[in-house]
């Protein structure tokens, strides 16, 4: 009888869930790229401008330090050098700060830069904000930028543990285009 009641309170959560993150991006290949000035786990500001001219793999993401977030992180970094041999580089972004940003990059490993949208202000520009009232958080969404700053690909609701080697082979194919 527990379950049963436990189950019809937390169904139309879920749904509202299912809605939130099944959204259409509106962002489409081709367009620019919306801008970004951030702070990375070192305190460094980035923008995407300074990207002009390589590839960048911009990947949205829940929470520092959770299981599919590290997942996700992790396979990033175990393939920064093909990326990087492809003349791409990497950036995360989450809402959280960016001393949360610095321990999970010390503990992982991470050697790319985590952006802190404290304000979710880019989350939104890249339509990558869940919004659950008081709950808000990235949605987990990935944009291969050109070296002109141009979308190429938008990857929605990625898996954490494919999205990395997703990017690589598009990347792969983009390039020989």
């Amino acid at each position: 009888m527990e379950w049963l009641i436990i189950t019809i309170i937390l169904m139309p959560i879920g749904l509202v869930f299912l809605l939130f993150t099944r959204r259409k991006n509106p962002l489409k290949v081709g367009q620019s790229a919306p801008d970004f000035k951030l702070a990375d786990q070192h305190g460094k500001i980035h923008r995407l401008e300074e990207f002009q001219g390589t590839w960048l793999a911009l990947y949205f993401y829940p929470k520092d330090d959770t299981p599919g977030c590290t997942k996700q992180a992790c396979t990033f970094r175990d393939n920064l050098q093909k990326l990087t041999d492809l003349g791409a580089k990497v950036i995360g972004i989450s809402v959280d700060d960016t001393h949360s940003h610095a321990d999970f990059a010390k503990k992982y490993n991470l050697q790319f830069p985590l952006l802190a949208d404290n304000k979710m202000e880019i989350a939104k520009k890249y339509y990558s904000l869940i919004n659950l009232g008081i709950i808000k958080f990235a949605q987990r969404n990935t944009f291969l930028i050109d070296p002109q700053g141009k979308i190429a690909k938008v990857y929605l609701s990625v898996s954490a543990t494919n999205n990395s080697t997703d990017v690589i082979e598009d990347l792969k194919r983009l390039q020989a285009m």
